[in-house]
């Protein structure tokens, strides 16, 4: 199969790596796991071997056919469920409670995946995903944050997992990816939904013009800035400053 660049399309290559993401994500024996874009499957063979089932959303109608042939047996046990769909109007409330999401997704699809599985209704119990290095970085490990990395770590835990190069995909992408998980999903910050969209407000706000100070950017949206210090940029202030402000506005 020939990759799609209109869909994105770095296949993963490497069994040896899929087997590792497979792991990292700790699956239990009665888990079901939601894949977003199989591709040729390298990494869908490998979360069968450890999961009870695999729904796997694909948007390709020519490797949905192919997959359906490599794998007739796991599909006629039922192990695997094939959808032909875009992820972007996939309705996610359709799947099981407290399913896993494992995936190689596209780069350009990275900050709607988080924001789609992390602020819906139907959170998953945890996310492994391969995205670029940089992303990763930027979430797990950098000390300056970003509306990114705090949007994770309201609802989860980041772990920068491990570096999965270039090479290991065809084609070979111009970067290196990892792999990203985010465990322990729930929205514990949050008493009330009107809560959880105070702190998205506060975020944008917060970050609209890098070059100012927090309590300048929230004054301009109408937002009151609380405790923080007059200096204080977004990047520099932690989950828990923003969480503070929410519950004291």
């Amino acid at each position: 199969m020939r990759p799609k660049k209109s869909l994105g399309q770095n296949f993963l290559m490497h069994a040896r790596i899929a087997e590792r993401i497979a792991l990292t994500a700790e699956l239990a024996p009665d888990a079901v796991v939601f894949e977003i874009g199989p591709g040729t499957g390298m990494l869908t063979r490998e979360l069968l071997k450890h999961a009870k089932k695999v729904i796997a959303l694909e948007a390709d109608q020519a490797l949905v056919e192919k997959l359906q042939d490599d794998f007739s047996n796991e599909i006629a046990l039922k192990r695997l469920e094939l959808i032909h769909g875009d992820i972007r109007t996939f309705d996610i409330a359709v799947l099981p409670k407290k399913y896993s999401l494992v995936a190689n997704i596209p780069y350009y699809l990275t900050g709607d995946i988080f924001r789609m599985f992390l602020e819906t209704e139907n959170q998953p119990s945890a996310l492994t995903l391969l995205v670029q290095k940089e992303v990763a970085e930027r979430i797990a490990r950098s000390k300056k944050e970003s509306i990114l990395s705090l949007s994770v770590k309201a609802y989860g835990t980041p772990k920068y997992e491990f570096t999965v190069p270039r090479g290991a995909f065809f084609p070979a992408p111009k970067v290196d990816s990892a792999v990203l998980t985010v465990r322990g999903i729930s929205r514990k910050h949050f008493a009330a939904r009107a809560e959880e969209k105070y702190f998205f407000a506060l975020l944008h706000a917060g970050f609209a013009h890098k070059r100012k100070f927090v309590r300048s950017n929230l004054a301009d949206a109408g937002l009151s800035s609380g405790t923080i210090p007059e200096k204080a940029r977004a990047e520099d202030l932690l989950l828990t400053d923003w969480l503070a402000l929410v519950k004291n506005k």
